[in-house]
């Protein structure tokens, strides 16, 4: 949704109720979420969905070299965060994986996003990107698990507030369905 407020794109928005969450979506690709419906067709996966949305914009990346910079920075979170237990049902399993993961390798990966950003100001170019949106969004749902996680790493707290800061993205954080992740 960040994307779509930034590229102020005239669509609308439609949220499946917690209820209905749960039921099979068989009339969506896959039966997921989230999907864009563009001239009829549905697109489904959200990181296809955002390349879409930023393709032919800065927001991708303003060379064809920072556009692969933006992809590489946005599929190392992906590759982290897709660790991440989140179907797992036996609870003391799911714990024990967060904990390992939030504990352990976590800081591996912020030691190497921090080094990345070095004294920038974004991760890409002297402008933002949709790198730079997705950092804060994995950041946003990692430190609901470990809010302690960024203590170490006071840049990606300031980047995390760039983004956040963006009068169109701090609008949608203001308006947005509140849920625990």
């Amino acid at each position: 949704m960040a994307l779509r407020t930034t590229k102020q794109l005239s669509k609308s928005s439609s949220w499946i109720s917690p209820l209905t969450w749960l039921s099979p979506l068989p009339a969506l690709p896959f039966g997921k979420v989230p999907i864009l419906e563009v001239s009829g067709l549905n697109l489904h996966q959200s990181l296809a969905i955002a390349r879409y949305l930023t393709k032919n914009t800065d927001l991708a990346g303003k060379t064809e070299l920072q556009q692969c910079q933006v992809d590489a920075v946005v599929d190392t979170l992906d590759d982290f965060m897709s660790r991440f237990p989140w179907a797992e049902k036996k609870q003391d399993i799911k714990d024990q994986m967060f904990k390992e993961l939030l504990t352990c390798d976590a800081s591996h990966l912020l030691q190497d996003l921090d080094t990345y950003l070095g004294e920038k100001e974004w991760f890409i170019g002297n402008s933002v990107t949709w790198a730079d949106f997705y950092w804060e969004i994995c950041s946003t749902t990692l430190l609901v698990f470990k809010p302690d996680l960024l203590d170490n790493h006071p840049r990606l707290v300031t980047l995390r507030k760039k983004v956040q800061s963006i009068p169109a993205i701090a609008n949608w954080i203001m308006r947005r369905p509140q849920t625990k992740l």
